[in-house]
């Protein structure tokens, strides 16, 4: 217990959660009286089984047993998850750490309610939106995390696990037919790193996976949380602001033309370098140079989000045992990306 959380030498069942849930309750919460525990199993997520347990009416104390999907190890980074939750609790951003287990791990509840396509965007909220992620960016941790950019050295590791074929005909024959092939995915990422870096983003402490069921609304509070850091790490500032706008399509049945508009963009570009400046003590004011400057290195870097979610789809597609189109979901990405493409990389740099 020394780091803070229990060690368990537990391994659950996915298909037997509320099982698993009273087996790491049992060293969680050791005082609960399990015949009153309550359960919540949450389905919004597509990578991993959640269920919440609590006692009695009390959902606010509510404790979340999260089960790692399949394989996603060769995705996730599981050692460094375990030090961001270290790191955001510790800076008021995210819930406290109880257990890890073989298959997955135990943390503290985040009241609130997942945001929806319009309430993402409602006058209200995203205000809240922009300041939170500001201050994530801020965070400066260094024990478990490298100071350099994860996104081409993750997308790499990821093209060299691509799956070659499926054992499913169909689904082959759909790869195939409708995903790019290795070839050019390897262009693609090569002529991406080539367009993205010389942008000059600054390099801070990302989520990196902010779609609307990563972001919380506390009413009582008027708070927003954001959850679930698997894949935060240090990355490009634009590539966390791009990929937040990418989300506004939704994520069950995606519909790209909710993609934030120039108007809507600046407004919330306004309010998220108003936050950074007073986070890092910059005295000057915003300029509309400085937001038309982020407004074009976002755009940009959300074709980088297509094609790293993309990519994270196919490989999804061969190794999750969860009910979701993930090669569907991965060929969509793909194609907004190719899209966009010319569009977003022709936007020029105000001088």
């Amino acid at each position: 217990m020394e780091s803070g959380y229990l060690k368990l030498d537990l391994q659950l069942d996915e298909n037997k959660l509320e099982e698993g849930a009273l087996a790491v309750l049992k060293h969680v919460r050791p005082e609960w009286d399990i015949s009153n525990v309550k359960f919540k199993i949450f389905t919004d997520g597509i990578s991993n089984k959640l269920i919440g347990a609590y006692l009695g009416d009390n959902k606010r104390n509510m404790i979340l047993v999260r089960i790692f999907g399949n394989k996603t190890e060769l995705i996730i980074n599981r050692e460094q998850e375990l030090k961001a939750f270290q790191v955001l609790y510790e800076a008021g951003c995210g819930p406290q750490l109880y257990a890890t287990f073989k298959n997955g791990i135990s943390y503290g509840f985040m009241p609130g309610s997942i945001l929806s396509t319009e309430t993402v965007r409602s006058e209200k909220l995203y205000p809240l939106i922009a300041r939170e992620m500001a201050k994530l960016h801020t965070l400066k941790p260094k024990d478990g995390f490298k100071f350099e950019p994860c996104l081409f050295v993750t997308l790499r590791k990821w093209l060299k696990i691509l799956p070659k074929e499926f054992e499913d005909k169909e689904k082959q024959e759909r790869y195939k037919r409708d995903a790019p092939s290795h070839e050019t995915l390897e262009k693609e990422m090569n002529e991406l790193e080539q367009l993205l870096i010389p942008l000059g983003s600054p390099v801070v402490f990302t989520h990196n996976d902010l779609l609307l069921a990563n972001i919380l609304y506390d009413d009582l509070e008027n708070k927003i949380s954001f959850i679930d850091y698997e894949y935060a790490s240090y990355n490009y500032q634009g590539f966390d602001i791009g990929n937040h706008f990418d989300e506004f399509a939704g994520v069950e049945e995606v519909d790209y033309s909710l993609y934030p508009d120039k108007e809507f963009q600046l407004k919330w570009l306004r309010e998220y370098l108003k936050a950074w400046h007073e986070f890092n003590n910059i005295s000057d004011p915003v300029t509309d140079q400085e937001i038309e400057k982020l407004y074009v290195i976002a755009n940009k870097f959300s074709l980088a989000s297509h094609f790293f979610w993309g990519t994270w789809g196919l490989i999804q597609a061969h190794n999750s045992t969860i009910d979701f189109d993930f090669l569907g979901y991965a060929i969509t990405r793909m194609n907004e990306y190719f899209k966009n493409k010319d569009k977003f990389f022709a936007l020029p740099m105000p001088s």
